[in-house]
């Protein structure tokens, strides 16, 4: 199972989603959500939003290992 967290603005569209899920790529987990969370997968679409796999910004096509931890990021600004 791979653990889910989201950042930001992110974790508001995310409050219903189960904490694992069962998939085998960052892309795989946004494709698992769109049927029941769509707007989360709006939001998870915006080419500004990250990806991280076990602390490390990674691709939306890194495979992933059981156990792995996969955290999206919205973008930030700062001043």
């Amino acid at each position: 199972m791979i653990k889910l967290l989201f950042f930001g603005r992110l974790g508001d569209y995310a409050q219903a989603v189960p904490a694992t899920i069962d998939a085998s790529t960052p892309a795989e987990i946004r494709q698992l959500l769109s049927a029941d969370y769509p707007a989360l997968v709006r939001e998870l679409s915006e080419p500004q939003v990250l990806v991280s796999v076990n602390q490390m910004i990674a691709s939306w096509d890194q495979l992933l290992a059981d156990g792995s931890e996969v955290a999206f990021l919205p973008p930030v600004t700062g001043g």
